[in-house]
């Protein structure tokens, strides 16, 4: 019996996938993002141990927790840092993307005053309409960034799908190779090429990666194992590195259908529903407050999710062939928003195992 959610983390899965995509991207560098882990040391050190050349996060806190738990990088702060975030940025980074020149600036001040070179990616958007200044801003945004002493131009890149669920294509990464090469030949050094995150890896499985693109930003697939344009399986990876087991705390035969007049739902939905009659459902011990239940997927086929509250599961388990007992486990494979909530939480129970070894550590 399981006395509250946890999520299991088998190390040695996402150690594999980040070996998988490396020895698949050969020639392209692997930056492994851990933010959907918030910054999980174990997921780090797991990463690097497949392959990965740096790490990828867009929360200076999860970089310090990182580094006080003794991983060396090398870092990539992925999100913009504000100004007033410099200095830290400079102390416990090695790169930041930017788009706007007054990071850039803030960013040399503070490296000046750490007595270093400071190394910035900046951002084009291709189409995504996420961050990143638009192509025709990009010459004169180098030619300002690179006469701060204390500032090296390592690359371009570009972020795609996040945000306007645009997919790499030949045609947008084209774009970004073009203006690399250009930008490159005007610096006189060829640039780091960032082509995107794990959706790029459907365009080089396509063949239509650039081959200008020497870089990719890699969290979901290694992760989760899975293309996040189609949420299906890609290059072979393990997609059950991670899984929730949440414990039964109700069984009941119900109605199907909720009785009496309806309103809003506590999240302020009007939600409705198909009555099936009476049915066997459970409740498990967790809820919105932990995870997106619409991203949650039973290992056991017969289990449907049909909502929750903000501390309750609902379940619809009359197909099983026993009725859950009070305190069993039942078991799922979380999405993208689902890991996002459950690492998140402080409620969940972490595991980390290897090789799906149950003396894993507890967090």
């Amino acid at each position: 019996m399981l006395g509250t959610a946890t999520l299991t983390i088998d190390l040695r899965k996402i150690e594999d996938n980040a070996r998988t995509v490396a020895t698949a991207m050969s020639g392209v560098s692997i930056t492994g993002v851990t933010k959907v882990t918030c910054g999980s040391p174990e997921v780090a050190r797991a990463m690097l141990a497949g392959g990965v050349s740096a790490i990828g996060e867009s929360r200076l806190e999860n970089v310090e927790r990182m580094r006080a738990a003794g991983i060396a990088g090398p870092f990539w702060l992925l999100r913009s840092p504000t100004p007033a975030l410099a200095e830290k940025t400079v102390a416990i980074t090695d790169l930041a993307l930017v788009s706007e020149i007054d990071v850039v600036a803030a960013l040399d001040t503070a490296a000046a005053l750490a007595g270093r070179r400071y190394r910035v990616l900046a951002m084009v958007d291709v189409g995504d309409l996420r961050e990143g200044m638009l192509p025709d801003a990009l010459p004169a945004f180098l030619e300002r960034a690179c006469t701060f002493p204390n500032i090296e131009v390592a690359g371009i890149g570009t972020s795609l799908t996040c945000y306007g669920a645009i997919v790499p294509s030949a045609e947008n990464l084209g774009l970004l190779a073009s203006l690399a090469t250009d930008a490159g030949l005007a610096l006189g050094r060829p640039l780091i090429v960032s082509g995107g995150m794990s959706t790029s890896l459907d365009t080089f499985i396509a063949g239509e990666l650039p081959q200008r693109i020497d870089n990719l930003r890699i969290g979901e697939a290694i992760v989760l194992g899975v293309s996040p344009a189609s949420r299906e399986r890609i290059l072979g990876l393990h997609t059950d590195a991670l899984i929730l087991s949440a414990p039964v705390i109700e069984c009941q035969v119900k109605p199907s259908k909720p009785i009496g007049l309806s309103a809003q739902d506590a999240f302020g939905n009007r939600p409705e529903f198909e009555d099936r009659g009476n049915r066997r459902r459970a409740i498990c011990a967790i809820g919105r407050q932990d995870v997106v239940p619409e991203q949650l997927t039973p290992v056991d086929e017969r289990v449907v999710v049909l909502g929750a509250s903000s501390d309750h599961l609902i379940l619809d388990v009359e197909d099983l062939p026993e009725a859950p007992a009070i305190g069993d486990v039942i078991r799922f494979v979380p999405g993208y928003s689902a890991t996002l909530a459950l690492f998140t939480s402080a409620y969940v129970c972490k595991e980390y195992v290897i090789a799906q070894e149950r003396s894993g550590r507890r967090l």
